[in-house]
């Protein structure tokens, strides 16, 4: 059976009922069911569940262990990428960046433990719901038949608080940074009526950046109320001029604005919109070499108004598969995963527009966000 991660071949029932058994009359097993904290399974070398422990079960929401034996972790969790593939859970496109699915095979492979992150989104009463999961896989020789100890541990909201501390601390930063150049050309220019506008329009800015964070908080955006403008699309270019022509990402980098041939506007919220755009500009930004380039442009046809985003650099397909999802990132650390999430849900919930990237080695990678004008 064809797999694009780990092996699709399962336990036959008769040897599955012997390691079931196996497992469920060591003393040792059953002792470490009862007493290890958060959620505790057993598997076995195809990585199929031989025991649970109380926690897992209630996760699950199901009284009867026998209903989850001889399933894989993903089936039992009902992740939304386990019945992708007939070989089911690890055996998926998904799952070469999957943490658990990573863990175990890595930890079966080399024969020690192996501990990761996982970013598992599953169905929970019809509604696709995120979670985020410290995964540590053990293997452990019992009458010659190697098992795996899979603990896992929910973390979602530590992942949730540790990326917002870092996004709002983050933003806030740079905020303050525009009001100190502001300040600073304060002293350099006579034309204060535009200046002391600019430190005006900085604060008011500085509020609304409060306001998306709370949103992020409430990992929604039933929160959020938009503040409607009708502006030129120029002003938004200068704007981002403004902001990124002494940012830390463009050292040794630069951004090529496509000039406006025409007066175009919109109505937006132009606090969200600077905030995808500037992701937008920062993250291609990252992803480019020293002395490269990224080109910024606007589009103006069909009745949308489309923003691109272009950089030199592809994104792996297993990567690119998961680009928006919550919790998951390529950076290492806490509080990673919130920057091309934020980006979908304000332009697509809120301002009624659409995220999307193309991406490919021939290409580069360009990211558009449309908006109906």
């Amino acid at each position: 059976m064809d797999t694009y991660f780990a092996s699709a071949e399962r336990t036959d029932k008769k040897k599955l009922a012997s390691e079931i058994k196996m497992v469920t009359e060591s003393q040792v097993i059953s002792t470490l069911l009862l007493s290890v904290g958060g959620l505790v399974a057993i598997l076995d070398e195809n990585r199929q569940i031989l025991a649970i422990n109380d926690s897992f079960l209630k996760l699950l929401g199901i009284t009867d262990p026998s209903e989850i034996l001889g399933l894989r972790p993903g089936e039992a969790l009902k992740c939304i990428h386990c019945n992708k593939e007939p070989g089911g859970c690890g055996t998926t496109k998904f799952c070469s960046t999957c943490g658990t699915a990573i863990a175990i095979v890595a930890s079966l492979k080399e024969n020690k433990p192996s501990e990761r992150l996982c970013a598992l989104t599953f169905f929970s009463e019809g509604k696709a719901v995120d979670i985020a999961l410290s995964v540590k896989s053990q293997p452990i020789k019992m009458n010659d038949t190697t098992i795996l100890l899979l603990f896992l541990k929910d973390i979602t909201s530590e992942q949730q608080r540790a990326a917002l501390e870092r996004t709002f601390f983050h933003d806030i930063n740079n905020m303050l940074s525009g009001l100190l150049g502001t300040s600073e050309l304060l002293l350099l220019e006579n034309n204060k009526s535009d200046i002391v506008k600019s430190i005006h329009e900085s604060s008011l800015r500085l509020m609304r950046e409060i306001d998306i964070q709370k949103c992020l908080l409430q990992s929604g955006t039933k929160g959020y109320r938009p503040f409607w403008q009708t502006l030129d699309v120029a002003q938004v270019m200068d704007e981002l001029k403004s902001n990124f022509k002494n940012h830390h990402a463009t050292k040794n980098k630069t951004i090529i604005f496509q000039p406006i041939t025409s007066s175009l506007s919109v109505k937006t919220d132009v606090s969200l919109l600077l905030r995808i755009l500037s992701n937008m500009l920062t993250n291609a930004l990252e992803a480019t070499e020293e002395n490269g380039t990224v080109k910024f442009w606007l589009n103006n046809e069909n009745n949308f108004l489309t923003f691109f985003v272009w950089n030199r650099q592809s994104i792996p397909k297993d990567i690119s598969r998961r680009i928006f999802q919550r919790n998951f990132s390529t950076k290492e650390g806490s509080g990673r995963g919130i920057g091309t999430y934020s980006m979908k849900l304000f332009g697509n919930q809120i301002l009624g527009g659409k995220i999307n990237f193309t991406t490919s080695e021939k290409d580069g990678t360009v990211f558009t966000l449309s908006l109906p004008v």
